[in-house]
């Protein structure tokens, strides 16, 4: 078995290679589950590379989009090619907290008072349109996505090693729709939109289906070993990130608080996952170290979802997604921050 408990590393050197423990290099098998993944959504390479570096980083990801485009396929072929067990909460608007993270009955035969497991209780969990329920039923996944555990009866129980949630909403222009509060889109790593897929591609998808040979998410054989994913996030986290970067990030940070047209900038929580995200977006191309385009790929997925704009900047025709690439393009980075890496240069 492969021991998922790593010391902290800050060993900066130019490839990742395989360790004594893969008997291939781990971003071989990481590509092989992005092929797999492809194949069920056609065309959406970009959108599937965000959604492994955030689950890679151990986070949490928000699919949003008009129904039918394949937000649902999409994480079930993720929870298919990772394996570990996988559970399916469809939200609702009668649903209660309880019928999520469990709850505690009189067991008949010995007259006790058990905990029956919800359906939070798995390695990847998916949320599918988690907006339809109420604020109360929402705020069941508050503890679980942040601590990783659930508190019932004044008990608190863990969730099972690793455990990932995949979130799907409907815009909130649809009818029967809550709107997620902001301490809960804060757990979200990453917010990310499918979108239509490109002509050539759905004509692909239906001949497929024309021709019997569509391959759906169930079909898909896992690619990766619960212990070997352990491992994988453990490396993740030991990538170095230079003292300039960060600096950069905190810069970014405080532009967002200063900004006329944000009402809420960003947390602290915020930047961990946008380090967290740039260090998967490393590892996932065999790095060990962070450069500036790791966060410049991730910022926009990683941060938009956590701003909240003034009424102004509505008037001038922005939105989040806008102003955290404008933030991100007009920041400089630091002097140093440019030097070794044979990417971005400081302005």
């Amino acid at each position: 078995m492969i021991n998922s408990q790593l010391s902290e590393s800050n060993e900066h050197e130019p490839q990742l290679n395989a360790l004594n423990h893969w008997p291939e290099a781990p971003q071989v098998l990481l590509h092989r589950l992005l092929v797999k993944v492809e194949q069920v959504l056609l065309g959406k390479q970009e959108l599937i590379r965000h959604t492994l570096v955030a689950m890679l980083a151990g986070g949490h990801v928000l699919l949003e989009d008009i129904p039918g485009v394949g937000k649902t396929m999409l994480a079930q072929a993720f929870a298919r090619a990772v394996g570990g067990d996988f559970k399916r909460i469809q939200f609702t608007s009668d649903m209660l907290p309880a019928d999520v993270v469990g709850g505690v009955v009189l067991e008949p035969r010995t007259n006790e008072l058990v905990y029956r497991p919800g359906p939070i209780m798995g390695n990847v969990v998916l949320a599918d349109e988690i907006n339809r329920t109420s604020p109360r039923t929402q705020s069941a996944l508050l503890e679980a996505m942040e601590e990783r555990k659930v508190t019932i009866e004044g008990k608190t129980r863990r969730l099972p090693v690793p455990f990932m949630l995949i979130a799907t909403q409907n815009p909130l222009s649809f009818e029967g729709t809550s709107h997620l509060p902001e301490a809960q889109l804060d757990r979200f790593m990453m917010r990310l939109t499918i979108g239509y897929p490109g002509a050539s591609n759905e004509k692909r998808m239906l001949e497929q289906y024309a021709e019997g040979k569509r391959i759906e998410p169930d079909r898909i054989r896992p690619v990766i070993a619960i212990q070997e994913w352990l491992q994988m996030q453990a490396e993740v986290r030991q990538g170095h990130t230079h003292p300039a970067l960060l600096e950069y990030m905190v810069r970014v940070a405080e532009e967002t608080r200063r900004s006329n047209d944000v009402l809420l900038g960003l947390s602290p929580r915020a930047l961990r996952d946008w380090l967290r995200a740039a260090q998967a977006s490393a590892y996932l191309e065999g790095r060990r170290y962070v450069i500036p385009d790791d966060l410049s790929t991730t910022g926009e997925a990683v941060l938009s979802h956590r701003l909240t704009l003034r009424s102004s900047a509505g008037l001038a025709h922005s939105d989040e997604s806008s102003v955290i690439r404008r933030i991100i393009r007009d920041t400089p980075y630091p002097p140093e921050a440019g030097v070794g890496f044979g990417s971005r240069k400081s302005r």
